[in-house]
């Protein structure tokens, strides 16, 4: 039953935002703001230890996500892109980290932002997208080739894709839901890129990993998630490391 309550928690943790962005779900917005207008950029970080970082020292990472990108209800640099970039940067690697998370976004509206987004292209490009289609019931064909296209102009433009998988309830019909879960695995096998199927598990089952509103992740539950992606991240900082020296 607990477990249960926590991947209910998910729901909230996408669903929510829809309420607050619904009329401009495809519009940027800074956290606890609402939405500017549709044609601005969404709001961007880049973390670095010195302005030299920012000049051009050490991979550009970008993230392309919602409201978990974003960090919805805490500080952007809680979010766990940046948790991620601090770690990183912990280990002597530092990284130019650019997390463009709009809460709502779906697949539909990151493939819009993508092309500012990879401009300049970066070195490494995370998707965190399609919790939101899927909670919309949307059609999966078109959650798979919206992220399909965001993944190949990632690639396109010399980029290792890493994919974060989703999930959502299975009380939107089993189907619909192992079908929206198997979306990740098919396209990170067709698209030759790396992936984690669920990334959001470490948070959504733990607790005290969720915000006391019970619908976001918490301080706990971001670096939770930036433990999980850490390893796939340095796995991809290797390659492209050994790539350049070639």
């Amino acid at each position: 039953m607990h477990s249960f309550v926590h991947t209910l928690a998910l729901l909230f943790v996408l669903l929510a935002p829809l309420g607050c962005d619904r009329a401009s779900s495809e519009s940027p917005a800074r956290l606890g703001e609402p939405a500017p207008g549709a044609n601005a950029q969404p709001e961007s970080i880049v973390l670095g230890a010195s302005a030299a970082l920012v000049e051009g020292n050490g991979p550009r990472v970008v993230f392309l996500g919602d409201s978990i990108t974003a960090g919805l209800h805490l500080p952007v640099d809680e979010a766990f892109p940046a948790v991620l970039g601090r770690l990183l940067e912990a280990e002597g690697r530092p990284i130019r980290l650019q997390a463009a998370g709009q809460s709502g976004d779906t697949s539909a509206g990151g493939l819009r932002r993508a092309d500012w987004v990879l401009d300049p292209p970066p070195d490494i490009l995370v998707v965190e997208l399609g919790g939101n289609d899927a909670l919309r019931g949307q059609p999966l064909e078109n959650i798979t080739n919206n992220l399909r296209q965001i993944i190949r102009k990632g690639k396109n433009v010399g980029a290792r894709v890493l994919l974060l998988g989703m999930r959502i309830p299975t009380s939107y019909g089993p189907a619909y839901a192992n079908g929206f879960a198997e979306i990740y695995e098919q396209l990170a096998r067709e698209e030759e890129v790396a992936f984690i199927p669920f990334f959001m598990a470490a948070a959504v089952n733990t607790p005290g990993h969720m915000l006391s509103d019970g619908l976001h992740p918490s301080t706990r539950g971001h670096k939770a998630l930036a433990e999980t992606v850490l390893p796939h991240l340095r796995e991809l900082l290797d390659e492209q490391a050994q790539a350049q020296e070639k």
